[in-house]
């Protein structure tokens, strides 16, 4: 039963066997057997096969050990599936064709129907078979994220178009993220409906905003989202990059569980998140390429300032980068379990 897993123990601050450990972007990239299946398929299509979904998913889960699945998808999964012409360019990431960047625009973004991604249903009814015990995390990209590779038209360092409307038309931003929060919302609950134990919202680009404006312009629209799942009772993590001092918002935007960047150490990030939430991190990813004692030192750090958390969940503090070395990660999930065991 995955109720009583370590995992879902842990987020919602019950006593543990030992703490849980996932890695974000642990299906695919760094694994061998990943780019063998994934060989000549995009990355998009891949994506919307529930077979391969289903096999990449289980991959870390059988090499690591680890306490949770992280299903396999794209944050722009939801938009190219409600028919937005956009594209995982390799080595850029995802590029829209045409940016939304007028009222106009905003009729492209449809309502998100189950029937839209049923290729979600059939792979997530594929893998809780075979995981039996082991929880599924669903997830999706936050408004504010999506917002910003939707108004800026790919990957960008600056943000200076989506801060622009931002800034300069807050009613049509504020009317986009809640579109999106809509769209958000509906792909996070055929997740569950489906059978995944808990969801992650990843607010990957918030770390560009000012306290002030992540709580005028991006906030509501990811406690929406959150509110929108709070119905299911399945644990909700909220995590975002370069957010150590959007911390305490983002606790408050309504998830039970915050994941935490390496920038911050957890003990501080308890103190700013406040009491009544469990956290999630936070080893730097770079330090699974250091020699073996010194990744277990440094795992040693994040377990002490961990120590004295109400739940807590190992993880990196971003995502597994594509030249890990599968085997480090390996070591790194034991180490955690035997060091932590009560």
């Amino acid at each position: 039963m995955t109720h009583d897993s370590a995992f879902l123990k842990a987020c919602r601050r019950e006593p543990v066997p030992h703490t849980p450990v996932w890695f974000m972007r642990q299906a695919g990239r760094s694994l061998p057997e990943y780019r063998k299946v994934r060989e000549g398929i995009p990355m998009l299509e891949s994506c919307m096969r529930p077979e391969l979904v289903t096999e990449i998913t289980l991959q870390p889960v059988r090499r690591h050990n680890v306490d949770a699945a992280v299903y396999y998808s794209d944050i722009v999964v939801p938009l190219k599936a409600i028919g937005l012409d956009l594209d995982i360019k390799p080595g850029v990431g995802p590029v829209v064709e045409q940016p939304v960047r007028t009222r106009a625009d905003l009729a492209r973004l449809r309502d998100l129907t189950p029937e839209d991604v049923s290729y979600v249903t059939e792979a997530i009814g594929l893998l809780t078979r075979e995981l039996g015990s082991t929880p599924l995390i669903g997830f999706a990209g936050a408004p504010f994220t999506l917002a910003s590779y939707l108004v800026e038209g790919g990957p960008s360092r600056t943000y200076e178009n989506a801060k622009a409307m931002m800034y300069g038309d807050p009613e049509l931003w504020a009317d986009l993220l809640d579109r999106l929060a809509d769209i958000t919302a509906a792909f996070l609950k055929v997740q569950i409906e489906a059978g995944a134990s808990a969801v992650q919202l990843f607010d990957s680009w918030a770390g560009a905003l000012a306290p002030a404006d992540y709580r005028r312009s991006a906030m509501p629209a990811s406690a929406k989202v959150f509110e929108a799942v709070a119905g299911y009772g399945v644990p909700r993590i909220h995590f975002g990059v370069g957010t150590g001092e959007l911390l305490g918002l983002m606790g408050e935007a309504g998830a039970d569980v915050v994941g935490v960047d390496w920038r911050v150490p957890l003990d501080e990030a308890a103190r700013r998140i406040g009491p009544g939430k469990a956290l999630q991190g936070n080893l730097d990813p770079t330090v699974l390429f250091a020699p073996t004692e010194v990744v277990e030192a440094e795992t040693r750090v994040v377990l002490d300032a961990a120590a004295g958390l109400e739940g807590h969940v190992f993880n990196l503090g971003h995502g597994v980068m594509p030249s890990t070395d599968p085997d480090a990660l390996t070591r790194l999930v034991e180490y955690v379990h035997t060091r932590t065991a009560r």
